[in-house]
């Protein structure tokens, strides 16, 4: 089967090896493929729908959060978020705030919470969730944890998130990791 569209192998007309030689290709050229002991795993692969212009804004951390979550809540029952590009800049913004002002919290000291950031950011949302973390040195450190913990794994698993944006800022003391999920 395919992995990135769950769909049957490929026809005998063309030969499974050649199909899967292009999706490894893709998946490192995305960045999100894992190599061990000379194999290969596109779990944390993105759906091609999700791999548009708003992964394509952030960087290679946050496009493997992005992956990594939707391999998550597929595990789960729930359908795939895509990444939205003012979700990216508020969780971004965010992300290097905590960074800047040295606080670690969802609201920050003047008291934006999550839900004036989205608006400010121009997202029209109806209902939205974050996860905030510092110190995990990779995404797969990071989504450890967030999965750990069962607040944010509610977020990660909640069917009702359509969209996400997702911000690392690698400034000292970090890297601290911001996680937007939302719904229109």
């Amino acid at each position: 089967m395919n992995p990135d569209s769950g769909s049957p192998p490929p026809s005998p007309v063309e030969p499974p090896r050649r199909r899967r030689s292009r999706t490894t290709a893709w998946l490192v050229a995305a960045g999100l493929i894992a190599a061990t002991a000379g194999s290969y795993s596109a779990a944390a692969a993105p759906h091609p729908a999700v791999a548009g212009t708003a992964l394509a804004g952030m960087d290679w951390r946050a496009r493997q959060i992005v992956g990594i979550v939707n391999v998550e809540r597929r595990k789960h029952g729930c359908r795939r978020v895509t990444a939205n590009g003012k979700l990216t800049a508020a969780a971004r913004a965010h992300s290097d705030d905590m960074a800047a002002r040295g606080y670690y919290e969802h609201a920050t000291p003047d008291g934006q919470d999550p839900g004036n950031r989205l608006t400010s950011a121009g997202y029209p949302w109806t209902r939205w969730g974050e996860n905030i973390g510092k110190g995990a040195k990779d995404p797969r450190a990071a989504m450890t944890a967030w999965m750990k913990s069962a607040a944010h794994r509610s977020n990660i698993l909640n069917c009702a998130f359509k969209e996400i944006g997702v911000g690392v800022s690698m400034r000292p003391n970090g890297p601290w990791w911001t996680q937007d999920f939302a719904a229109r």
